[in-house]
C-alpha cells in the first residue's frame, strides 16, 4: 500500500493511494494514523486536487554516509568500517513539490539520492531477525548538501542539515519486504538529465546493519527516517534546476531549487 500525506481545504490527513496512471490516481482517506491500525474511508480525492505533504513527520532523520563504495572513492574518502551516522534535523524537512531554498552560505549545493527507511514502532536495541519487524515502509530521498561547508568545516550539521536540505517523498510504500527493498534501482535526473544510478544491492552496510547499529544507541519512534546512502554520481545543483529521484517500486520525488528568499 502506498501512504500519502496531504493537505486539503486547510486540512491534513493520511490517504491510501489507488491507481496505477500518473493522470488518475485516487487518495482513500484513512480513519487516523497509519502507525496503528487503521480503516480507510471510502471517501476518496483526486490526486491532483491535492497538496503531497512530507510523507511522514520524523522526530529524528537518522542518514548514513559513505555506504556505498563508488560514492565514497569519487569524493576521495576512505570506505568506513562500521556505519557512519549523522543526523538531519526535522527541520530540513520537506515533501514532493516543494522548493529546495539553496542556501546563501554555499556556492556548491550538491544532490545526493538516497533509499529512505520508515520506521513503524517504538523500538530500541533492534536485533537483527527482528529489523523487518519495525520497518513501516519505504520512500525516496534526497540528501541535499552544502559540499563546500561540508569539507570547510569538518563536521556535517549545517552543510546537511539546513532548511529544506531533506525531500522526502511522494509516499511511502508499506508492501515491500525487506528483501525487496534491499535490490532495488536508484536514479536521480537534474532537468531530465540522468546523473546518478546504483542499486541499494551496492549498499557496504545494508538495512538491517543499520538499523541495528542506530538502534543500540537511541529509541527510534514511528515516523522516524534512516537515510541508507547515495550511490555514485552526486554533483551540483543550480537555482533553477528541477531534480527527480526515482527509486524502483516506490515512486519519483520531484523538487526545484531556487533561490532563498
Amino acid at each position: 500500500m502506498r501512504i500519502a500525506r496531504f493537505s486539503i481545504d486547510g486540512n491534513v490527513a493520511f490517504g491510501a493511494v489507488e491507481g496505477d496512471r500518473p493522470d488518475e490516481l485516487v487518495l482513500d482517506i484513512i480513519k487516523g494514523i497509519p502507525f496503528t491500525d487503521f480503516e480507510l474511508s471510502g471517501t476518496k480525492v483526486p490526486l491532483s486536487k491535492v497538496r503531497l505533504l512530507p510523507p511522514v513527520l520524523p522526530n529524528k532523520v537518522v542518514a548514513y554516509g559513505r555506504n556505498y563504495a563508488d560514492h565514497a572513492k569519487e569524493l576521495g574518502n576512505e570506505v568506513p568500517d562500521v556505519p557512519f551516522a549523522f543526523f538531519k534535523p526535522s527541520t530540513s524537512v520537506i515533501g514532493h513539490g516543494d522548493e529546495i531554498q539553496y542556501p546563501s552560505f554555499s556556492a556548491d549545493v550538491h544532490h545526493e539520492a538516497e533509499l529512505a527507511v520508515v520506521i513503524g514502532r517504538l523500538c530500541r536495541e533492534v536485533p537483527r531477525e527482528r529489523v523487518k519487524d519495525v520497518i513501516f515502509g519505504y520512500t525516496c530521498a534526497n540528501d541535499i548538501t552544502a559540499r563546500d561547508v561540508q569539507k570547510r568545516e569538518k563536521q556535517w550539521a549545517r552543510a546537511k542539515g539546513f532548511d529544506t536540505s531533506c525531500p522526502l517523498g511522494p509516499w511511502v510504500e508499506t508492501g515491500m519486504d525487506l528483501e525487496t527493498a534491499s535490490d532495488l534501482t536508484v536514479q536521480l535526473t537534474v532537468n531530465g538529465e540522468q546523473r546518478q544510478l546504483g542499486r541499494t544491492s551496492e549498499m557496504i552496510h545494508p538495512i538491517e546493519d543499520l538499523i541495528v547499529n542506530i538502534s543500540e544507541a537511541m529509541t527510534l519512534l514511528p515516523g522516524d527516517v534512516i537515510l541508507t546512502g547515495t550511490p555514485a554520481g552526486v554533483g551540483p545543483l543550480t537555482v533553477g534546476d528541477e531534480v527527480a529521484v526515482t527509486i524502483e517500486g516506490i515512486g519519483t520525488l520531484t523538487n526545484k531549487v531556487v533561490k532563498r528568499g
